[in-house]
């Protein structure tokens, strides 16, 4: 008999968190081992367009203001109602927020089986949410780690590992696929430079959070930008950071260089013309957009954070530097840009780990002996 599962997202923004969420509720319902619903705090967001044609035409959202307000108890108490009426006996929750939504009000309806998940490290809890997420994690049945560092630093906040399941993220190969192909187009509809000689370096990261430290990307384009005439630097990302990172760009007089693209919808098309993908962040959990730039057969240069040494194979698939390295960086860019068959032969051995190693396929079949071993009280 089939069980009903309830999947949780914080919103349909566009982001690594959301993407990921979406892209599971897509596989479990088309897997049709189980009935798969879909909640959502922030019922906005280009994705939701996504769900709905995946066939989810009903989308439970439960919207909140604050955890300390007397809304807070009035959207726990729906969800507590919506969880009982629709025997829901596996909640799955996917980032802070829905963690302590979702399992807050899972443990009250008194569902079976209650998920929560880590996608980050450092850098962007704060204390007090780090010893709420703690007490969290403490009443649920199973947390999903997208990396094994992010295993350990949950370990570390005084978790037990017991009760932690590494899962990769997985790609959805076909939707990176480019619709368009011709790059005088994509870079058109792009406002990208059309001048073929051009190589872009492209970092894909939201501009919301300080941890992914665009500074750094900025500051090595500004001393490649004057060693390599023909380079420029694309970042795609929306987020309130994003009118200061342009005046940082000014004041290191690369901003005829450097684009900033905003939200993007053709991250596929961008890299399909991009010839290096970038990382600079301080802190992650596992990088989708670095599994992105390999499935694109990019080469790709990062900084070592949680999930990119389990990504990126160092001098195979790209190269690993630490954070605020900039000079290493520089050099490692410099590197690939002067050595395309280097470029190349990095981007097509990223390309095969992806397919073997972060599919979707591993992805849902993890996912499901996990729900397995939880359903049958492992």
């Amino acid at each position: 008999m089939k069980k009903n599962v309830l999947q949780f997202i914080g919103s349909f923004h566009q982001g690594g968190s959301e993407r990921q969420t979406l892209q599971l509720a897509k596989l479990l319902k088309t897997d049709k081992t189980h009935n798969i619903f879909l909640a959502v705090l922030t019922d906005a967001g280009v994705l939701r367009k996504e769900a709905e044609a995946m066939g989810f035409s009903e989308i439970h959202a439960f919207p909140l203001n604050s955890f300390y307000d007397l809304n807070f108890v009035k959207q726990v108490r729906k969800c507590v109602r919506f969880l009982r009426e629709n025997n829901i006996e596996v909640v799955h929750t996917h980032d802070f927020y829905t963690n302590v939504f979702g399992i807050t009000a899972a443990r009250l309806a008194k569902v079976k089986v209650k998920i929560a998940s880590k996608r980050e490290t450092g850098g962007i809890r704060s204390r007090a949410q780090d010893v709420v997420e703690k007490r969290i994690f403490a009443v649920a049945d199973a947390i999903v780690a997208n990396s094994y560092d992010v295993k350990n630093y949950v370990i570390a906040k005084g978790t037990s590992g017991e009760k932690i399941e590494v899962i990769y993220n997985g790609l959805d190969l076909e939707r990176l696929e480019p619709k368009q192909k011709d790059r005088a187009e994509i870079c058109e509809e792009l406002k990208l430079p059309k001048d073929e000689n051009i190589k872009f370096i492209t970092l894909v990261a939201n501009l919301r959070h300080t941890t992914k430290n665009q500074q750094m990307f900025l500051r090595v384009a500004q001393k490649l930008a004057k060693k390599m005439p023909h380079v420029h630097f694309v970042l795609a990302g929306e987020g309130e950071l994003k009118p200061g990172m342009e005046k940082l760009a000014q004041e290191l007089e690369i901003d005829e260089k450097t684009h900033f693209l905003g939200r993007c919808t053709k991250v596929p098309e961008l890299l399909s013309v991009s010839f290096i993908g970038a990382l600079s962040s301080r802190y992650e959990g596992f990088s989708n957009s670095i599994l992105e730039y390999m499935a694109a057969r990019l080469p790709v240069v990062a900084t070592i954070v949680a999930g990119s040494s389990e990504s990126i194979l160092e001098g195979e698939t790209g190269f690993l530097v630490e954070p605020d390295d900039d000079e290493l960086m520089e050099n490692r860019l410099i590197e690939l840009l002067e050595n395309e068959e280097k470029a190349r032969q990095f981007g097509m051995k990223g390309r095969t780990r992806v397919e073997e190693h972060f599919s979707e396929e591993a992805q849902l079949r993890k996912v499901l002996e996990l729900y397995k071993q939880k359903l049958n009280g492992e």
